[in-house]
């Protein structure tokens, strides 16, 4: 009995990672670009002129459910962190037993005791990141207050494998350029993924077993 739990628990920890990423996989349409609408029927007014009011100083600017815009990626970050930690400490003490009274029939001698302690710790850690590119996605929603929601992926066949570029998030109206372009810096909420496939991407990832022994490691 007790060998069966073991062979369970063992189990359940190696099935661990596999569940994290069951949790943590996207939906296949999470990044699908998204159809215009249907045009709505004209109403039946008489007019001659029949259609939807469009400003003249939009231009072709996009601001609907289904228009392009492009995503010029320029992220870059960086962090540093250092921490440094020193601690000292130093004890003594003396005894001198008296030379005359009762005592002085012992060889007098000095009692003496000493200790010291001392620690020194440092720690340095940095990180830096760059993403650099263009993805052009759709619009797949409009809200009330001008932002909209926009969303897209795009795909690179290699020789070696597949990269995979994919962002959404919520950009304003205001931050896109004449030319229908706006700085991944100005996507709010943004998700911006970039992962690939094939043998290069293997090669530099763990295998399922060595992941499981760095996880049940006490080291």
């Amino acid at each position: 009995m007790r060998r069966r739990l073991s062979s369970l628990a063992i189990l359940a920890l190696a099935l661990a990672p596999l569940a994290v990423q069951a949790r943590d996989k996207l939906p296949p349409d999470a990044f699908a670009a998204t159809m215009p609408l249907p045009p709505a029927p004209p109403p039946a007014n008489g007019s001659i002129f029949q259609g939807s009011y469009v400003p003249l100083t939009s231009g072709g600017r996009a601001g609907r459910v289904g228009d392009i815009i492009t995503i010029q990626l320029t992220e870059r970050t960086a962090a540093t962190k250092s921490n440094a930690a020193g601690t000292q400490r130093d004890g003594s003490i003396g005894l001198m037993p008296p030379t005359t009274g009762p005592l002085s029939l012992f060889n007098p001698s000095d009692i003496a005791a000493g200790g010291g302690q001392q620690f020194k710790g440092k720690g340095d850690a940095s990180q830096s990141n760059a993403l650099s590119g263009e993805v052009s996605v759709t619009i797949a929603a409009v809200y009330p207050n001008g932002t909209m929601f926009v969303r897209g992926e795009k795909l690179l066949t290699l020789n070696r494998g597949d990269e995979r570029v994919q962002i959404s998030g919520i950009v304003r109206a205001i931050d896109i350029g004449p030319d229908n372009r706006v700085l991944s810096t100005r996507v709010a909420n943004a998700n911006i993924r970039y992962v690939g496939k094939g043998e290069i991407a293997r090669a530099s990832r763990q295998g399922w077993l060595q992941r499981f022994f760095s996880i049940v490691s006490p080291f």
